[in-house]
C-alpha cells in the first residue's frame, strides 16, 4: 500500500503532510513508517516538520510509530515537530502525556519558527 504523505521542502525544514484521514490499519502504518525512517536516516541533523492537518483518526500504534520517529530525528542531531493536529487526537496525546514527549506547534509556520 502506498504511504499517503506528501514531502515538501521549505528553506531547511523538511515538511511531511499526513495525508490519509485515518491511521489506523497495521499496512497503513508500516507504510508510513517505510516512508519516514528513510528520510531520516539520509538526512543528519534533519529539521522535520509532521503536518497532520488532514488527519482526523489514529491507532495507538501510530503513537509508537511516532515515538521511534522522534527517537531517530533525536538520535541524528535533528529536532521534530508536530502540527495542526485535531483536536480529538491532542486530547489523546494529553492523555497519554506525549504532549510533553513530543514539541506540538499549531501550524507548520509556528513549528519552522521554532526550529532552530
Amino acid at each position: 500500500m502506498d504511504p499517503k504523505i506528501l514531502v515538501e521542502y521549505i528553506n531547511n525544514v523538511t515538511v511531511v503532510t499526513l495525508t490519509d484521514e485515518k491511521i489506523l490499519e497495521d499496512v497503513d502504518i508500516k507504510a508510513l513508517e517505510e516512508s519516514l525512517l528513510p528520510l531520516i536516516d539520509q538526512n543528519s541533523g534533519l529539521h522535520m516538520i509532521l503536518n497532520f492537518k488532514d488527519v482526523k483518526f489514529l491507532s495507538s500504534a501510530v503513537l509508537g510509530l511516532l515515538i521511534r520517529v522522534s527517537k531517530k530525528v533525536f538520535e541524528s542531531d535533528g529536532q521534530l515537530r508536530l502540527c495542526s493536529i485535531d483536536p480529538k487526537i491532542a486530547e489523546i496525546f494529553r492523555i497519554t502525556r506525549l504532549d510533553k514527549v513530543f514539541d506540538i506547534c499549531a501550524d507548520v509556520d509556528e513549528a519552522a519558527a521554532s526550529l532552530d
